[in-house]
């Protein structure tokens, strides 16, 4: 049974969050601000996180933030404002998805489901080589050279099905899990996986201007460059 952090002060939407997860099979521990958060993050071990955003005294930034010095486990990250700038802030921090409010509680079940299943999906022991990455498959573990990198799940899974299909252009819709596309607004998809990638190049110091490794093919996907 996976076990489900969620982090939220509003009392209400706490217990219907909670509800909703139990009645679906989740174990769920939750806690009302970000210091206690993070606690029970190192303390409960959960599978994932659902975070808000607003949260009092320690804002749902800077929990993500220490969350992700913590455990590298999925983080859905909760919030009522509409800015842009927000979202972006949020992946640079390592959050996995946005779910913005008021939200179906249907809805987010399905978003944890499809995270947990993406972290949860395993290829096997098999150890990939192209270019100077290595890939640990089965162990999430990825290696440039000398060097280890450190990416969230779901930014591993992306850039492993990039390089699993090194020459050929992926559309956004093939870089995330089916559920995606039937509970999203296809603006915040494309949003999402921009934001994973611009992390990607991040990680492996990969110029968008002079891509080593990812190049974007305008309106329709990515590429790992062979």
């Amino acid at each position: 049974m996976s076990r489900i952090l969620i982090i939220e002060d509003d009392p209400e939407i706490r217990k219907i969050e909670k509800d909703y997860l139990e009645s679906n099979g989740f174990e769920v521990v939750v806690a009302a601000e970000g210091k206690a958060g993070l606690l029970m993050v190192d303390t409960q071990k959960p599978d994932l996180v659902i975070l808000d955003l607003n949260l009092p005294k320690m804002d749902g930034l800077e929990v993500c933030k220490g969350i992700r010095k913590l455990s590298s486990i999925p983080i859905i990250m909760v919030t009522a404002r509409t800015k842009e700038i927000d979202e972006s802030i949020g992946f640079d921090l390592g959050a996995d998805d946005y779910i913005k409010k008021p939200f179906s509680p249907k809805i987010m079940v399905a978003r944890v489901k499809a995270l947990l299943k993406r972290a949860g999906d395993v290829f096997g022991e098999e150890i990939l080589n192209i270019k100077d990455l290595s890939f640990d498959v089965g162990n999430y573990a990825l290696n440039q050279g000398e060097k280890t990198i450190t990416l969230t799940k779901i930014q591993y899974d992306i850039l492993i099905a990039l390089a699993k299909n090194a020459g050929r252009v992926l559309k956004r819709d093939e870089l995330l899990d089916k559920g995606y596309k039937e509970d999203f607004a296809s603006e915040v998809f494309d949003r999402t996986i921009d934001a994973h990638i611009k992390n990607i190049r991040k990680a492996l110091d990969d110029n968008p201007k002079d891509p080593k490794y990812i190049t974007t093919i305008r309106g329709v996907g990515y590429k790992f460059l062979e």
